[in-house]
């Protein structure tokens, strides 16, 4: 298992790195295979969290008019 970032989207490494927990899950891959699939489905959740975390730092400056980074709060609807 490779996995190549420049061309990886959020999703698609998701679902790579569901399917290294399945076949790691079900215990009957040799220890060697395991082992890569182990540092393979590392790799893929780090990608996964740098990309949410980029994410989310997109939302935050979208949030704001002016590109100020400002912690975000839902307006709460006056019900006078």
């Amino acid at each position: 298992m490779t996995m190549e970032n420049s061309s990886l989207t959020f999703e698609q490494a998701m679902e790579k790195l569901e399917k290294v927990v399945g076949k790691l899950e079900q215990g009957d891959v040799p220890l060697e295979e395991a082992i890569a699939m182990f540092q393979e489905g590392m790799k893929l959740s780090k990608f996964c969290h740098e990309r949410l975390q980029q994410v989310d730092k997109q939302m935050a400056q979208v949030l704001t008019e002016d590109g100020e980074i400002v912690p975000f709060r839902v307006a709460e609807e006056n019900t006078e």
